[in-house]
């Protein structure tokens, strides 16, 4: 996750409300970073969406050819795009399929970690005092759990399961989003829109949601982008160390299959290789994302 960004220049961009907005809006035209990253994931989500109609087998059926001998670490090529696994399965289904669990994971541990850690940073921020204390020890707790450990933990006391990487997620990893909001409302909260707000009789929670919330949108869209990169990072991970849902197609789970069987010694790069790939594309996107977000918002950063 990133450092928490530079006060000052947040201060700046957040003198003028809706400002932020706008500058989001022209994110993908003005980084071909950032819009590289989002083209990535809009040709992942629509992979995930119509993966009943890209792949050309179930990703759990065994194959056998001609002689009823098991089609087993077959090479790429013919009618199995990508190859075979040792039990006779086609790879390229799984990958095609895999992207629904990677997809369902990241989206939903992105929304919840931004969604938890974003309501935090608001209220710790703009009441700050006796609130702000006890929200931020909080924080400062969470900061202190080793995260994989964590979900290796949760993962032995629950049933194996993609929620659990969204239940570790949402429990631990709120904290980065919480700290870098209440940094940006602290600035925002003696701003003259709010203190007109104020004036004019608005509630608390009026002036959180209407006023200052709009402002600190793109910062949690940003730690969103990232998010998503390391839900499905930590999904491949508990996956490949045997504490994923063996009953679920995901890329996690490919890996995982595929080091069990030897594929490396025995050469079955077209197995492992492309669900590697795909973790690495869709983490890489969401750093730039992020990256775009940041020389936008924060123009000395190209400095």
């Amino acid at each position: 996750m990133p450092a928490d960004l530079p006060a000052p220049a947040a201060a700046t961009i957040a003198a003028e409300p809706g400002r932020l907005s706008r500058l989001a809006g022209l994110l993908p035209l003005s980084d071909p970073f950032a819009l590289a990253g989002i083209a990535i994931y809009v040709v992942f989500i629509l992979v995930a969406v119509f993966a009943d109609h890209i792949a050309n087998h179930d990703p759990t059926q065994i194959f056998y050819d001609a002689n009823f001998t098991l089609a087993a670490d077959l090479p790429p090529g013919g009618d199995y795009i990508l190859g075979t696994t040792s039990l006779g399965r086609d790879v390229f289904s799984q990958l095609i399929y895999g992207s629904r669990s990677a997809l369902l994971v990241g989206l939903t541990a992105a929304f919840m970690v931004v969604g938890i850690g974003s309501v935090i940073g608001l209220v710790a921020g703009y009441f700050g005092g006796i609130i702000d204390t006890v929200l931020m020890r909080l924080t400062d707790i969470a900061f202190g759990i080793p995260f994989l450990p964590f979900v290796i933990v949760l993962s032995a006391f629950l049933e194996p399961s993609l929620w659990n990487v969204v239940l570790a997620m949402a429990l631990v990893l709120w904290r980065d989003t919480a700290r870098v909001i209440r940094s940006q409302v602290l600035t925002l909260r003696t701003r003259g829109f709010v203190e007109a707000a104020r004036v004019t009789g608005s509630g608390h929670l009026r002036i959180l949601f209407i006023h200052i919330a709009p402002n600190i949108l793109p910062l949690a869209i940003l730690y969103g982008s990232i998010a998503i990169g390391w839900a499905i990072l930590t999904e491949a991970s508990v996956s490949f160390l045997g504490f994923g849902d063996s009953s679920t197609i995901s890329w996690g789970y490919m890996l995982q299959d595929a080091y069990a069987s030897q594929a490396l010694s025995n050469g079955s790069f077209h197995w492992f290789v492309p669900p590697g790939a795909a973790i690495v594309l869709v983490v890489a996107a969401g750093f730039f994302i992020g990256r775009g977000y940041e020389e936008v918002l924060f123009p000395k950063l190209k400095e």
